[in-house]
């Protein structure tokens, strides 16, 4: 009961974008996390609301990272791309926060190369995760896993564009519970 408690007090999520992000992964996770009920703010981690994708893809994000609120905050959402991943982790401000997210034990969620980024803050040590293939080393301690998405504890990973979906599903499984994930998915006509 405590568990389903704290599941469905899990309505405000945050992904993170910075130039170079992979549009697919970013906007797939907006997209049917919104049509599951949630509230995600996408974040642009720069000066400017419009964040250039890793395509040349234009989109203006919800708030400048500076303007957010990280105690109305229930996850942190990061999205890969290379160049994206690189500034991402460039970010100090953001990095504290996921660090602080995860020690409190709330939720962080990375996708494509994005869980790179974990791996080098040790926040992956001794859970199942996966990431692009090529970036598994990165991962310090995880025992890496090549299943499309993964929730280990408070922390949920990716393998990359094609597993979009597969990955916001889990967010939506965590946060709303798997009945709900799986109503997303047929709506969706997601065959699994």
């Amino acid at each position: 009961m405590e568990e389903e408690r704290r599941v469905s007090d899990m309505k405000n999520l945050a992904i993170f974008l910075a130039d170079g992000f992979e549009e697919i992964e970013g906007l797939t996770v907006v997209d049917l996390c919104r049509r599951a009920g949630l509230t995600v703010t996408m974040a642009a981690i720069g000066a400017s609301l419009t964040v250039n994708g890793s395509h040349g893809i234009r989109v203006e994000a919800d708030a400048l990272l500076e303007n957010l609120d990280f105690n109305k905050l229930d996850m942190l959402i990061l999205p890969g791309g290379k160049f994206g991943t690189q500034n991402l982790e460039a970010c100090g401000v953001l990095m504290e926060k996921v660090d602080a997210f995860f020690e409190g034990g709330k939720y962080v969620a990375a996708i494509c190369a994005a869980p790179s980024i974990l791996g080098h803050r040790g926040i992956l040590e001794g859970r199942r995760a996966c990431c692009y293939p090529g970036f598994e080393e990165q991962l310090k301690g995880a025992d890496v896993v090549y299943e499309p998405a993964v929730t280990a504890g408070n922390v949920i990973t990716g393998r990359g564009m094609g597993c979009s979906i597969h990955f916001a599903l889990k967010i939506i499984g965590v946060c709303c519970g798997q009945e709900r994930a799986e109503q997303i998915a047929k709506q969706v006509v997601f065959p699994g």
